[in-house]
C-alpha cells in the first residue's frame, strides 16, 4: 500500500539523493530537471527567498555569504550557521535538504510519504546520529532506521552469492570517509568491521587544489584570492570542476576572468593543472584512508588476499590514484558497476523496503563502529585516576546490542553517582568523545562498595540508551542524554518547525517551481498562501530572531514576559492567523525595543 512506502535517503556532505523500491527494484528518484542528484547546498536569494540544490550551489560563487554548503560536517556540534539575518542549527539546514527530498519523492510517487531510512557515515558518533534523526523529524519524517553508508552500499550488490563472499567497501564522499568489511552468506549481510574519518573527503581535495591555485596566483600577482570572499568562492568552484575533469584527463586548465584587480587593473586567472600535481597534493589524505583500511582488516581478522570484491562508493572514488593505491594494497581490481554517487541511496531504499515487508532477500547485521563505556575510577598510566575509561560495548559488536556492567561507590554513605558516557578507543576519557551524562541520586546510605548496574542498549540505528540501577534497592535512572541534540529537542523543536515552514514556503530548487510548506496552507494543488499571511509570517520570523538575541541579557521578570509573548506568537503562527500574528508582533516589538535600549 502507498502509505507503507519507506523512502531511502543518502544525506550527503556534497550531494543528496532519495530512492524507493519500484517493481521490486531500487530506483533513485529524479527532480523536476531529471537529475537524481540534489546538491546539499542551501541559500537565500537577494529577495530573501530560500534556494535549495543547484540554485543555491550556483549562487555560492557570487554570494557565499548567503549560502551554506557541507553542513553535514557540523552535525552533532553545538553550533549555528548564519543565513540572512538569522542563525540556524545544522539540524535545521539538513532538515531543509531532507524536506526537499521528501517532496521530490511525493511528486514522483503521487502520494505523501512520512517514513524514511537515512544513511550516515559508519564512523558517525552518537551525537551525530541523534542530530541526523532530529533533522529527519524536523523535515516531517519518521526515521525508522539509521544505517551506515557502506552497509547501505553492500545492499545494492547481489545478496545471494553461491558461496560465502567477503566485500570491502571503500566509501569516500564529499566530506567523510568510511571503509567496511562485509561478509555475505546464505542471504545474510554481516558487517564484520568498520573504520573511517568523519573529516576527510572530496571537499578536502577541493581545498588543497584551491590553495595550490591561490598560492600560484599570489606568487605571480601579489594578491591572495582567499582574502576576497567572492573570488575565493569562484576558485573553489573552479577547483572542484578541475578535480572532476582530472579523473578522466591528464591535464586541464583553470580559467576565471576578472578574478581580482590590482592598482585598478583587472587580473585574470589562467593556470594549467596536471593530474600528477593534483595526485601529489591529495596523496597524504589517501594514505590516511589506507590506514583506516588496514585497521578494518585487522579488526575483522581478514587478510587482504581473502577479500573477494572491492566496492567503490562516493564520487571522490573516481580519482584514478585511488584505484591504483587500492589495487596495489589489496592485489585485486576494484568495482564500481553501480554509480558511486547513487549506491548509498539505493541501499537505503532496499533497507526501507525490507522494513516495509517487501521480500528483497538480504538480512542485514550491522555493527557499532565505536567502543562505548563510562568514566570510572581505575588504573591509568600506572596510577588510580577518575579519567579511566571502562568499556561496556566494544566496537564492532553486532547490532542491536545490550550489555551491563557492575560498578561500586567509592565513599561511605555516598548518596549519588555521576554517570558520564564516552565513546572511543583510548583508556583515558579525556581523549574520547563525551556522549552524555546524568546523575543517580538518593542512593542508600551504606558503606563504600554499594553496587550500581549500568546497562547500555544500542539499537539498530546505533542510538544509545543508558540505565543505571542501584542493585540493593532497585532504584533506577534512565538516561536523558544531556547532549546538544537533546537540548535542542527541548528548547527549540517547535520553533524550528515553524521557521522551516516559513522558509520552505519560498523555497526553490533549480529547475523546479517554488516548494510549498506543509502547515502553511500550500499543499499540492491548494491555493497559494495569502500575501498578507506570508508577510506576517516573515515578520514573525524576523521578530523572533530579535527576541532570542535579547533574551539572555533580560532580567528574570522581563525574560518570563518575553517567553510568554514568544509562545503567543508561535500559537498565532500555527493557527495561520494573520491578524493575531500582527497583534502579537506589536506587543513583542515594544518589549524587544525596550530591552535593546536597556
Amino acid at each position: 500500500m502507498a502509505e507503507e512506502t519507506i523512502i531511502g535517503i543518502d544525506l550527503g556532505t556534497t550531494n543528496s539523493e532519495v530512492a524507493v523500491i519500484r517493481d521490486g527494484r531500487p530506483v533513485v528518484l529524479p527532480g523536476e530537471d531529471g537529475d537524481p542528484i540534489l546538491p546539499s547546498v542551501v541559500g537565500l536569494d537577494p529577495q530573501g527567498n530560500l534556494l535549495v540544490g543547484k540554485a543555491a550551489r550556483n549562487q555560492y560563487v557570487l554570494a557565499p555569504e548567503r549560502t551554506i554548503r557541507s553542513i553535514k560536517r557540523k552535525m552533532g556540534q553545538e553550533t549555528t550557521v548564519t543565513l540572512g539575518d538569522q542563525k540556524y542549527t545544522p539540524q535545521e539546514i539538513s532538515a531543509i535538504i531532507l524536506r526537499t527530498l521528501k517532496r521530490r519523492a511525493e511528486a514522483a510517487l503521487g502520494h505523501p510519504v512520512s517514513r524514511a531510512v537515512i544513511t550516515v557515515p559508519a564512523f558517525f558518533n552518537d551525537g551525530q546520529r541523534q542530530a541526523t534523526r532530529q533533522a529527519g523529524e524536523l523535515a516531517g519524517l519518521e526515521v525508522v532506521r539509521i544505517i551506515n553508508e557502506p552497509t547501505a552500499a553492500v545492499l545494492t550488490y547481489d545478496p545471494h552469492p553461491t558461496e560465502m563472499e567477503r566485500l570491502l567497501v571503500y566509501d569516500l564522499g564529499g566530506g567523510t570517509f568510511d571503509v567496511s568489511l562485509a561478509q555475505i552468506e546464505n542471504g545474510v549481510v554481516e558487517i564484520r568491521a568498520s573504520h573511517g574519518d568523519t573529516q576527510l573527503g572530496g571537499d578536502d581535495f577541493d581545498q588543497l587544489l584551491m590553495d595550490h591555485i591561490c598560492n600560484e596566483f599570489r606568487d605571480e600577482h601579489g594578491v591572495d584570492l582567499r582574502t576576497l570572499p567572492a573570488s575565493k568562492a569562484r576558485v573553489l568552484r573552479a577547483a572542484e570542476d578541475a578535480k572532476k575533469r582530472l579523473s578522466s584527463e591528464p591535464v586541464t586548465w583553470v580559467e576565471e576572468e576578472f578574478i581580482a584587480e590590482k592598482d585598478g587593473r583587472p587580473l585574470n586567472l589562467k593556470m594549467e593543472v596536471h593530474r600528477h600535481e593534483f595526485e601529489e597534493l591529495i596523496r597524504p589524505l589517501l594514505l590516511k584512508t589506507l590506514t583506516c583500511l588496514d585497521q578494518a582488516l585487522s579488526d575483522g581478522k581478514v587478510q587482504a588476499q581473502q577479500i573477494d570484491k572491492v566496492v567503490l562508493v562516493g564520487g571522490a572514488t573516481r580519482t584514478p590514484l585511488i584505484h591504483q593505491l587500492l589495487e596495489e594494497r589489496l592485489g585485486r581490481p576494484v568495482h564500481s558497476e553501480i554509480e558511486p554517487d547513487l549506491a548509498v541511496a539505493l541501499g537505503a531504499s532496499v533497507q526501507g523496503g525490507l522494513i516495509a515487508g517487501i521480500d528483497l532477500g538480504p538480512i542485514l547485521v550491522d555493527i557499532t563502529p565505536h567502543t562505548l563505556g563510562i568514566e570510572a575510577l581505575g588504573e591509568l598510566y600506572g596510577f588510580m585516576s577518575h579519567n579511566h575509561f571502562s568499556p561496556i560495548i566494544e566496537r564492532n559488536t553486532p547490532l542491536p546490542a545490550s550489555r551491563t556492567e557492575i560498578y561500586s561507590t567509592v565513599h561511605d554513605n555516598q548518596d549519588g553517582a555521576d554517570i558520564r558516557i564516552f565513546q572511543g578507543e583510548n583508556p583515558d576519557t579525556r581523549y574520547n568523545t563525551l556522549v552524555g551524562e546524568f546523575k543517580v541520586e538518593g542512593l542508600a546510605e551504606v558503606p563504600a562498595g554499594n553496587q550500581i548496574l549500568v546497562r547500555f542498549d544500542l539499537d539498530l540505528s546505533g542510538i544509545l540508551k543508558v540505565t543505571a540501577t542501584e542493585r540493593a534497592t532497585g532504584l533506577a535512572k534512565h538516561v536523558v542524554i544531556d547532549s546538544a541534540t537533546e537540548r535542542f529537542r527541548k528548547r527549540q523543536r517547535s520553533d524550528a518547525v515553524d521557521r522551516l515552514d516559513a522558509m520552505m514556503s519560498t523555497a526553490a530548487e533549480a529547475g523546479a517551481p517554488a516548494l510549498p510548506a506543509p502547515g502553511v496552507g500550500e499543499a499540492a494543488g491548494a491555493e497559494p498562501v495569502d500575501p498578507e499571511l506570508r508577510t506576517a509570517l516573515e515578520a514573525a520570523e524576523v521578530m523572533r530572531a530579535k527576541a532570542e538575541r535579547v533574551l539572555p541579557s533580560a532580567n528574570a521578570e522581563d525574560a518570563e514576559e518575553l517567553r510568554a509573548m514568544l509562545d503567543d506568537l508561535s500559537t498565532a503562527v500555527n493557527a495561520q492567523a494573520a491578524d493575531r500574528i500582527r497583534a502579537t508582533l506589536r506587543e513583542l516589538e515594544d518589549l524587544v525595543f525596550y530591552l535593546e535600549d536597556a
